[in-house]
C-alpha cells in the first residue's frame, strides 16, 4: 500500500511509472481470480484503490505544473 504522502514527494515521471506498475499488478490479479488462484480477494480492492490515489496525485500534479 502506498500513502498519500510519499506519493506526493515523487515527480511527474516517477508517479506515472507507479500508476503503470499498479495497473499491471491489478491485471495479474483480474488473472489470478479468474483462474480461481487468487487466495486474497481484499488485494483487488487495495489495489484498486491504491491505482486511484495514485492518479488523484498525479492529476493534482500535473495541473500544478501547468498553473505555473
Amino acid at each position: 500500500m502506498s500513502k498519500a504522502s510519499e506519493l506526493r514527494g515523487k515527480d511527474v515521471a516517477a508517479l506515472e511509472k507507479e500508476v503503470s506498475d499498479l495497473l499491471k499488478a491489478h491485471f495479474g490479479l483480474r488473472m489470478q481470480k479468474a483462474t480461481q488462484q487468487l487466495g486474497n480477494h481484499t488485494q483487488l480492492g487495495r489495489t484498486r484503490r491504491d491505482i486511484a490515489r495514485a492518479k488523484t496525485i498525479l492529476a493534482e500534479k500535473k495541473r500544478q505544473g501547468a498553473a505555473k
